[in-house]
């Protein structure tokens, strides 16, 4: 399948929301959007080129509807397959776990034999600790809808351009 496969979870309605924004800047006939809740592994084996999109929860904790498909992770076979992530969190109030949430998600797509694409600079956040940064770069994109909210639809479009030209 030569579309990306932009797979989502969301709670509130926020990862939704802004995985539409993600959606609408790659293209609608580029990508197709998938709710976790509704995957199964098959769907995402199907797919060469896939966005995860993730919220933060808790102390850096997977959300929940993630939490619940990651151990389905372990029966897909990411050889061949390029994964870039995007994940929301707040930085003012979990500045010491900041979307932390990336790291098993990249980790495990890694083990399975993928590649992670789509790393973005630290720069422009604050925040004290984040096991989502590699070599003072993030994992994947990075949105606060909590407190940069007017700075998403800027960092969408940037990234997209990234990760188009890291899935060709």
């Amino acid at each position: 399948m030569n579309k990306i496969g932009i797979f989502y979870g969301s709670t509130t309605g926020n990862t939704r929301d802004v995985t539409l924004k993600l959606y609408e800047a790659l293209g609608k006939n580029q990508a197709e959007m998938h709710d976790i809740r509704e995957t199964t592994a098959s769907d995402m084996q199907a797919y060469d080129k896939i966005v995860f999109s993730v919220s933060t929860w808790g102390t850096g904790d997977l959300q929940d509807d993630w939490e619940e498909f990651f151990p389905s992770l372990n029966s897909i076979d990411f050889n061949g397959k390029t994964v870039a992530i995007m994940a929301l969190g707040d930085q003012q109030n979990y500045p010491d776990n900041f979307v932390d949430c990336m790291r098993p998600l990249a980790e495990k797509v890694i083990e399975r034999g993928g590649r992670i694409v789509g790393e973005t600079p630290t720069e422009g956040y604050t925040f004290s600790a984040s096991k989502a940064v590699q070599s003072k770069r993030f994992l994947g994109l990075v949105i606060d809808e909590d407190n940069q909210a007017n700075m998403t639809t800027s960092r969408i479009h940037d990234w997209v351009e990234v990760i188009k030209q890291a899935m060709q």
